[in-house]
């Protein structure tokens, strides 16, 4: 377990949102994959990336009463220039532009396609507009997002833009007094793109919890990192016994850090039935985590806004409703917490 960057903290005041009406975010892409966006060398590209789990997720959501369409938020396009808070110029062009070469497609595990840059920059504004409505009510939950391995240069590990890094540049920058942003990144991969971006900002902290053994094979410097070995399962993984779980570093970064916004990363692949994951989390060992996060931080008066992050069956709608649970443990917190 990797240990937090000596970092001197200035207490800020934090006020409760003045309006609390739960909100879901949808992304565009559920419309533009009904207009040929979701093109043929994009399902190619997605033998192992189950591009399909995204509007089944939003399908279940409203079936099972989750959620109602009207509180859901349809994003804007992230523009180039907002993405250039963190990716280089010479990055955007060529992904935008289709200048991307073989090597670097199979880094990221996509080929080039229309579809895939017009996907990407919805997914990034979805996490965008997330953190937004989280600032204004207290708590949003995306439908997609979590593509920490994007770095400023290259895409990496099914991320081509790093939409948690956008958000969080974005709102740190453009507001009267600097906020400070707090990543919680719970996927059982390294966030490595994210913590390399943040490595020097001292408004943004990175929290990842991940497994070992795990891709990436060569991990960054978090903030504060906590490796876990392969098999481990709920009991441990939620314990509170032990300095090496996440459940002992969570309210004291609340407390030293003082974040103006959370950002969680709530990635599924912990899951003992994930295709790319080593842990053994089930169902309702996700629920506890996802409800554990969300209660803890808004608790303390800390907006905070989730994605869904990596997850991987071939199963797609049960993948789906795996992705769902950290929605429905947004909506017992809105109600448990009054909001």
């Amino acid at each position: 377990m990797g240990e937090p960057h000596n970092r001197q903290y200035a207490r800020q005041c934090l006020e409760l949102p003045d309006s609390n009406v739960k909100q879901r975010q949808m992304e565009k892409q559920n419309q533009t994959q009904k207009k040929g966006v979701d093109c043929d060398s994009c399902r190619r590209g997605q033998r192992r990336f189950p591009m399909g789990k995204f509007p089944r997720m939003l399908h279940f959501l409203i079936k099972d009463q989750v959620i109602t369409e009207k509180q859901v938020w349809v994003p804007e396009i992230a523009s180039k220039d907002l993405l250039s808070c963190v990716h280089t110029e010479e990055y955007l062009n060529n992904f935008i532009n289709g200048k991307i070469n073989e090597q670097e497609q199979r880094r990221t595990g996509f080929p080039w396609s229309e579809g895939i840059v017009r996907r990407c920059r919805y997914e990034t504004g979805g996490t965008v507009l997330a953190a937004e409505v989280a600032l204004q009510r207290g708590l949003a939950c995306s439908t997609a997002g979590g593509t920490h391995h994007a770095f400023p240069g290259y895409g990496s590990g099914f991320c081509l833009l790093n939409d948690l890094a956008v958000a969080a540049k974005y709102l740190m920058e453009n507001s009267t007094c600097r906020r400070k942003v707090l990543i919680v990144d719970l996927d059982v991969h390294q966030g490595d793109g994210t913590a390399f971006i943040f490595k020097e900002e001292p408004c943004v902290f990175t929290f990842s919890v991940h497994c070992r053994k795990n891709f990436p094979l060569r991990k960054q410097h978090s903030d504060l990192d906590i490796s876990v070995e392969d098999g481990l399962e709920d009991k441990e993984y939620l314990s509170t016994g032990t300095s090496t779980h996440f459940k002992a570093h969570l309210p004291w970064l609340l407390e030293t850090f003082h974040p103006d916004l959370v950002l969680y990363d709530a990635g599924v692949d912990p899951h003992w039935e994930d295709e790319l994951g080593r842990l053994r989390l089930t169902d309702q060992g996700l629920y506890q985590r996802d409800l554990y996060v969300m209660k803890t931080v808004v608790s303390r008066g800390v907006p905070i806004a989730a994605v869904v992050g990596g997850g991987y069956s071939r199963d797609i709608d049960k993948l789906a409703l795996r992705h769902s649970i950290v929605h429905r443990a947004a909506t017992q917190v809105w109600r448990e917490c009054g909001m």
